[in-house]
């Protein structure tokens, strides 16, 4: 879906872009349900979230991302 918007609306400046976020966020109520990460690298931050997502607004369109992935360094596989 976010491919064909892309070749659609991509000509006319418009950025498209999917960002899955493969992870658990640390927030306050994820702390209380999951308790504590063991490492800071174990979830994702909501600041180096958001900071993903503004850098998407900043891309030239001559190397936009149409899509992001957002896991945390220490992902168990």
């Amino acid at each position: 879906m976010s491919q064909s918007l892309a070749r659609e609306f991509g000509p006319q400046g418009i950025h498209v872009a999917i960002c899955q976020i493969d992870g658990i966020i640390d927030t306050p109520r994820m702390r209380g349900f999951a308790g504590e990460p063991k490492t800071p690298n174990d979830w994702l931050q909501p600041d180096d979230i958001a900071a993903a997502y503004v850098h998407l607004t900043e891309q030239p369109p001559s190397a936009w991302t149409q899509e992001l992935d957002l896991r945390p360094a220490n992902e168990k596989w």
